[in-house]
């Protein structure tokens, strides 16, 4: 099949363009998360020489653009965050401060070092140990 005729294929299918994600809630998140520069690149699975990416992102207006890998992250990010205010829900504090609270269940690191050292991987591990604590 000609490349041509398989974007045709996939346009017409019914597949709807990916709409650019507004940055603002995830850097927010990140500031309730108090994480560092270096651990916010990390998570959104930035090089740490990309601190003019954190700074657009903060701008009014601005989004992800369609990223697929930058979308998936910030969307596992929010699924933690969803997951935190389900499992403390009437301790706010707690949600903020938990991903940089040492945990027994990660060998006794923080879930942020979890994410930054296993990456993708590690915020699919964090997110599924959420999902189990939630009974989901």
């Amino acid at each position: 099949m000609k490349p041509q005729a398989r974007a045709t294929l996939g346009h017409n299918s019914g597949e709807q363009p990916r709409k650019p994600f507004p940055s603002k809630m995830i850097m927010q998140l990140f500031e309730l998360w108090n994480l560092t520069t270096e651990e916010q690149l990390e998570l959104l699975g930035k090089d740490c020489h990309a601190r003019a990416n954190l700074t657009r992102y903060r701008q009014p207006g601005a989004s992800f653009g369609s990223n697929r890998d930058l979308l998936e992250r910030v969307g596992h990010l929010l699924a933690i965050h969803q997951s935190l205010r389900i499992i403390f829900p009437d301790n706010r504090e707690l949600v903020y401060l938990w991903p940089k609270t040492r945990n027994s269940h990660f060998s006794y690191k923080t879930p942020i070092e979890v994410m930054q050292e296993y990456g993708y991987t590690g915020l699919l591990m964090i997110r599924a140990y959420l999902d189990r604590e939630r009974g989901v």
